[in-house]
Order: structure tokens, then C-alpha cells, then sequence
């Protein structure tokens, strides 16, 4: 079956310039817009600016320094689910409650770094109130994720599934037992934080999501007098990745969960308003990072396939979800997308193709290609198979200039951690 045409969408640079850059970083590379990337998280935090709020980057969506800190100065802290994350965030400058520990099967040295930074500690599982306490001692300030189950109408998101399929969180009744033990533990301060959904554009999943927790809040606070200090809705607000779809109005979500908590949480009489935070990466920067590849090679068989010198190594979304992502053939925008390739890497495997049966402008070797809304989950994503080197990372200053952020990986760093002295 044929994809849907493939139609404009904006980038930031036209085939001059990119021509121009390749002279100097050869391709692929994934490159990203530092000014639309600023104004995106200025629109984001205005929408909750009616409340104490704050965002939380998801850094395994763009793990680069360079992205952290531009978001660290616009404000924006960072959740982390790995030590790596937690270092990354830490040699950014983020420090204590700018960061959000929120990790699953979590080992003790993960714990303990956690710890020794003074970030907030979110917890999947019941079981690790006493394996932290063990191995790392309770912090003042703790937090609980909760899978609220079949509390979430619907068959649940296409990429985590029914919430009561998934592997994160606590069941709604283990919730109350882990508050309640946490507060035996000598435990006074709280949050709470869920995450059920991932690339959603339907706002009122999103809308009911904080419904459930403002909910669940409330009947806290009824049976152990606890007042959370933040509620975290997670993240999971998806990108249109395709033309035709539309983006969540940013704006409209906000005011449905400010009705939402104007309902159920401020009749609690708390003496301070419960924060709200966010930890959303995919929508923060995924529309304003793009992968540049250029053709190597056509093959006619059976159907017609242009080859990229990218490969799923670069961009792994589309072989493991089968997910769309929109490519642009520069400098033929307006040239009638009358022909049906398959767009394939060079890796051993026949998953190996960023989109199957695309309906594209004629392409030649040479031809350089554009596949958007690499932004998160794109390098990030990334993986050595078949000896594939990891691209380099650009970023487009206000200025027009560009950046090397992350140069391209070597033979000499994929062989870095072998022995050849014992062969």
C-alpha cells in the first residue's frame, strides 16, 4: 500500500546552505534549531504560567550538553532514568530539584548517585522504598509513579500500551500502602508523578490523565493527610509527524487542567498550591532537529529503492515502530511527488528503511535528503550493528552559524573497549 503524498514542511535551511555546510561536515549528520527550540519552550512554560510549574526535560529524548543547556536557560530542568543521564544533567549545572529521578529497575549505584546530588527520587515499585532506604537512605522529599490501571479509559497508547500492560508504576492500591509505609519510614514530604502515554496528540487522553491524578491527590489528602507538594503528569504529548496531523494546542491542554484543578485540588485548602510539572521531551525539541542524508545508490528489482548514507543506525523509529517520519528531497519541493521508492541504509537488515512505498519527486545519486522531526529519539536512539558509526550532531545558531555539538563517531571509538593485544 502507497504512503500518502509527501507535502511541504518548514525547514529552517533551504539546498544552498545546506550544499554549502556539507562542504565543511559531511553527511549524515542530524542538525538542530536552537531558536525555534527556544521559542517552543517559552510557549510551553507561558501555557502553565497560571500556577507554581516546571518543566522537566526528558534527557533520553536528546541526551546532548549542548540542547541541556539551552533549555537549563530558558528554565527547564531535566528527568533523568539512568546514571549517565544523571551525570550528563549534573556536568550541565543542573543541580538538586532541577532534577527528576525517575528510573525502573533501578540498581543501588543508580540510587546512590541520585542521592549524592540532592535530586528528586521518583519510584517505580512498592519494593524499593526498603532498597532505597538500604542502600541509599530515604531523602526528606519522595516520590511515587503511579499506573493508575483501568482508572485510564480506552485500550491505552500505541507505544506503552494499557496501562495495565505496562511494566512502570505503582497499582492504585499500592500507592496508598507505599505512602503510608513512607510515612512510617519518618518520610513528610511527598509528590507524585504517572506516565501512561507516549507521542499522544489527543488532548483529552492528556486532559484525563491529570483528572486521575488530581483525583487521586485528593483522596490522599482525605485518608493520610498527605499534601503533595508536585504533581507530575509526565510527559508522552506527541509531534505531528505527519502533514495533515495537528500539533496539542499547548495553550487549550493547560486551561483544561486548570479548571481541573481549580475543581478538585484547590477546595483542599492547601496552605500552598500544589506544583505542577511536566516531563516532556519529544514535543519540546522533536519538530526542530532534521537527519541530512544524501543518495548513494538506486536499485530497480522488484521496486524501486534509493539508498542513504544513513541507515536505522541514525534514525531507529521507522524500523521499530514502522513510524513515519517526513522526508524532504531539497531543491524539489515544488517538482510532482510522482514516483514510489522505498528509502533504505546499508545496514544487513530489510527493516533497515526510513519510509516504504513514499510517493517522492524523481531522485538522483547525490540528491540530498531531508527526514524531519529527528529532534528526540533520533541520534539518541542510535546503535553500532553492523559496525555503523554514530553521526555527528550540528546546531543551527540565531545566527545562521553552525555548530558541531557532537562530532561523528570513529573505528578507533567502536574499538575502543576490545583487547587486540590477546588475539
Amino acid at each position: 500500500m502507497k504512503e500518502e503524498m509527501d507535502v511541504s514542511k518548514t525547514l529552517p535551511f533551504d539546498l544552498s546552505t545546506l550544499e554549502k555546510l556539507t562542504q565543511t561536515f559531511e553527511t549524515p549528520f542530524h542538525i538542530y534549531d536552537e531558536q525555534a527550540i527556544r521559542d517552543n519552550a517559552r510557549r510551553f512554560l507561558r501555557a502553565f504560567d497560571w500556577i507554581p510549574f516546571k518543566q522537566y526535560f526528558a534527557v533520553k529524548a536528546t541526551p546532548n550538553p549542548y540542547i541541556m543547556k539551552i533549555l537549563k536557560e530558558e528554565g527547564i530542568g531535566a528527568d533523568c532514568s539512568s546514571m549517565a543521564e544523571l551525570v550528563l544533567a549534573d556536568r550541565v549545572g543542573l543541580t538538586g530539584a532541577e532534577i527528576v529521578f525517575s528510573s525502573n529497575n533501578t540498581p543501588a549505584d543508580e540510587y546512590r548517585k541520585a542521592r549524592e546530588l540532592g535530586v528528586t527520587i521518583n519510584l517505580d515499585d512498592i519494593s524499593h522504598i526498603d532498597f532505597l532506604d538500604r542502600e541509599a537512605g530515604l531523602p526528606e522529599l519522595l516520590s511515587f509513579r503511579c499506573n493508575p490501571g483501568s482508572c485510564i479509559r480506552g485500550k491505552g497508547n500505541t507505544i506503552i500500551g494499557a496501562p495495565e500492560e505496562a511494566k512502570f508504576g505503582l497499582t492504585r492500591d499500592q500507592i496508598f500502602q507505599a505512602y503510608a509505609l513512607a510515612q512510617k519510614k519518618g518520610v513528610e514530604r511527598f509528590g507524585m508523578h504517572t506516565m501512561v502515554v507516549s507521542n499522544e496528540l489527543d488532548m483529552e487522553n492528556l486532559v484525563q490523565t491529570a483528572q486521575v491524578m488530581f483525583d487521586l491527590a485528593a483522596e490522599l489528602s482525605h485518608k493520610l493527610s498527605i499534601c503533595l507538594e508536585f504533581i507530575n503528569l509526565g510527559g508522552g504529548v506527541g509531534i505531528p509527524y505527519h502533514p495533515e496531523q495537528q500539533p496539542v494546542n499547548l495553550e487549550k491542554w493547560a486551561e483544561s487542567v486548570q479548571r481541573l484543578y481549580e475543581k478538585i485540588l484547590l477546595p483542599l485548602g492547601m496552605k500552598n498550591p500544589t506544583t505542577l510539572a511536566t516531563e516532556c521531551g519529544r514535543v519540546i525539541t522533536g519538530p526542530y532537529g532534521y537527519l541530512v542524508s544524501r543518495v548513494l545508490h538506486k536499485k530497480a528489482i522488484y521496486k524501486d529503492y534509493v539508498g542513504l548514507d544513513a541507515s536505522m543506525a541514525d534514525l531507529m523509529r521507522p524500523g521499530l515502530y514502522g513510524a513515519y517520519h517526513h522526508i524532504t528531497v531539497l531543491g524539489k519541493e515544488e517538482v510532482p511527488h510522482d514516483f514510489c521508492y522505498d528509502v533504505t541504509g546499508g545496514l544487513c537488515e530489510n527493516n533497515d528503511k526510513f519510509a516504504t512505498d513514499r510517493m517522492l519527486p524523481p531522485i538522483e545519486v547525490g540528491d540530498l535528503l531531508v527526514i524531519h522531526d529527528t529532534g528526540a529519539h533520533g541520534q539518541a536512539m542510535g546503535f553500532n550493528y553492523n559496525g555503523k558509526l554514530r553521526p555527528k550532531e550540528l546546531l543551527l545558531k540565531p545566527d545562521g552559524s553552525v555548530q558541531m555539538i557532537r562530532r561523528a563517531e570513529t573505528l578507533e571509538d567502536l574499538f575502543a573497549t576490545l583487547d587486540f593485544k590477546g588475539v
